[in-house]
């Protein structure tokens, strides 16, 4: 064989071969997408995005260098204070985002409150479907459901989502705000990444009834928030707010929500919704 004909043969070969070789990552990279399994780039580390994570590896601060404050609600079977809480928001010029179990979302009752909350501009997301306990309390890594029950459940959340126009869910606020590694792992399977509330701020137990011994009264829970914000600050952070509360507590939070905006407002703070 001459040499030109030589050096023509491997030019051919080469080509073909890096033909080959382009149809095969090709075909690998689609089959990571179908099989939901993304390429090593996408899978991002999210402290480097700034994101503050638990021991579990939820969101629990938002990568904000400036004072801003996430103001979050959730709400599974008691909702009296939307209302309340819709007005202050309004009053405040504030957008906020809610989390509803779909049990929430399928009640007749509250969906004229969704639908205002939506029309407002507020973010709604899950809160599961029927407020199942994750995790033991006392045994954080001892799943109480299967990954099966967990996907059917967060199926029928997303689809009650779904019957208010809301097709993209990103966030997932767990329901009991309890959960585990696995269930956080199962989230990020589906699209969702999890957030909690930013640990001190300590609204979270606005829930509380006075027969309790965790019972934390409105002023006692003010004082807290605001004493946090002295020490620390608050930028960045999740303060959560439930909805509505059992009728044993009379001394609702949501009561001294325009208070609390109008406090951070004077300290210099913004406010976010989760988009």
């Amino acid at each position: 064989m001459s040499n030109n004909k030589h050096i023509l043969f491997q030019t051919s070969f080469l080509r073909v071969l890096i033909k080959e070789w382009t149809i095969l990552l090709l075909l690998t990279l689609c089959a990571a997408t179908v099989f939901g399994q993304k390429p090593k780039a996408a899978n991002r580390n999210l402290k480097n995005y700034g994101y503050e994570t638990d021991s579990e590896g939820a969101i629990i601060k938002m990568p904000d260098k400036e004072k801003t404050v996430y103001l979050i609600f959730s709400a599974h079977d008691y909702g009296e204070g939307g209302d309340t809480i819709r007005s202050a928001l309004k009053k405040n010029n504030v957008k906020a985002s809610f989390f509803f179990t779909g049990d929430f979302l399928r009640n007749e009752s509250f969906v004229p409150l969704i639908k205002r909350l939506k029309k407002d501009g507020h973010y709604i997301g899950s809160h599961s479907d029927k407020h199942l306990l994750y995790a033991d309390w006392s045994k954080r890594d001892s799943l109480l459901v299967t990954k099966e029950e967990f996907m059917i459940d967060m199926n029928h959340s997303l689809a009650a989502l779904s019957m208010f126009g809301i097709k993209k869910a990103k966030w997932y606020l767990p329901s009991y705000e309890w959960y585990n590694k696995e269930v956080v792992t199962w989230c990020k399977e589906r699209g969702l990444s999890v957030i909690n509330f930013s640990p001190g701020t300590g609204t979270n137990a606005d829930y509380t009834t006075p027969d309790m011994k965790n019972y934390r009264s409105s002023e006692a829970l003010m004082n807290n928030l605001l004493k946090r914000e002295q020490v620390s600050g608050l930028s960045g952070n999740f303060i959560l707010i439930h909805l509505g509360t059992d009728k044993k507590r009379i001394d609702k939070f949501y009561n001294h929500l325009d208070e609390l905006i109008l406090e951070l407002k004077k300290r210099g703070y913004s406010f976010k919704r989760l988009r």
